[in-house]
């Protein structure tokens, strides 16, 4: 009994110490962002120092911030729905259309997966100048509408519903395009709705890619937004943990409501049955 006892504590004192070291990075950026400009940031001065929340008035005002966020929130909605149509389609056709053809396609889907996305940089570049779309919206949005990852997902959770509801609708004179949207749709929307979050939160948090493709302060989404905040001599800790605490809000939003989701997406799609 004593021994169960001390194994407990030793556990809740190990998942303590975890979410210590996971949430302090989050509570030190919230601290120095309402700090005073220029403030240190010592220990003494985040647990004694002035609270106030010019910084964040500073971004809105003066930095843009507002364009960057607008940026960014229409760049991840746009691609996170053209993801959810586009995946959910290609994956129906495969998952119920069992052809040579078919098998093949899928074998490039998986064959993509194990290429880095960085390998992608300069080819993405040099067809982005050509077909004029660089430093323009398309760049920002069009490579990423369809994503491997979310073909295979949505494919193997195809696999394990049971195709009898749509012969049923065929039966009764539905169309390919209702089966797709009204029966079949509805029935995935778990691995949908898992997909749509790790779609918006992978574009949410881009940073490489934008930055190479854009060149318009106007185009900037929040994460290129937030580099130019770190000079060449000195960094602007208070106005860079503002703007960092601007892009974390809404993903903590959507982190709290969707946890449930997030948690599925794990072994969403991973069993067959």
């Amino acid at each position: 009994m004593v021994a169960s006892r001390i194994r407990t504590t030793l556990r809740y004192f190990g998942l303590f110490s975890i979410l210590i070291v996971m949430v302090f990075p989050l509570l030190w950026m919230f601290r120095v962002s309402v700090m005073h400009s220029g403030a240190a940031v010592g220990f003494r001065d985040l647990l004694f120092g002035g609270v106030t929340f010019v910084n964040f008035l500073d971004l809105f005002h003066q930095a843009n911030m507002g364009r960057y966020l607008f940026n960014s929130i229409v760049v991840a909605i746009v691609v996170t729905d053209a993801n959810v149509v586009f995946c959910f389609m290609v994956a129906y056709v495969l998952a119920r259309y069992r052809m040579l053809i078919g098998k093949l396609l899928f074998v490039t889907v998986i064959v993509i997966l194990m290429i880095p996305a960085h390998i992608l940089i300069v080819p993405l570049y040099v067809l982005m100048i050509k077909t004029g779309m660089y430093d323009t919206y398309w760049a920002l949005m069009l490579p990423w509408l369809v994503n491997p990852i979310g073909i295979f997902l949505i494919k193997q959770y195809l696999e394990s519903i049971p195709p009898d509801m749509e012969e049923a609708a065929r039966i009764d004179g539905a169309s390919e395009l209702t089966i797709l949207f009204r029966i079949v749709m509805p029935l995935c929307k778990p691995a949908l709705a898992v997909l749509a979050i790790q779609v918006f939160f992978t574009n949410w948090n881009l940073f490489l890619f934008p930055y190479i493709l854009t060149s318009s302060e106007s185009l900037r989404t929040l994460p290129v937004a937030l580099a130019h905040f770190q000079g060449h001599q000195a960094i602007d800790w208070q106005h860079l943990m503002a703007g960092s605490a601007v892009a974390v809000i809404p993903v903590l939003i959507v982190f709290a409501f969707l946890q449930r989701q997030i948690v599925s997406g794990i072994t969403a799609g991973a069993i067959k049955q």
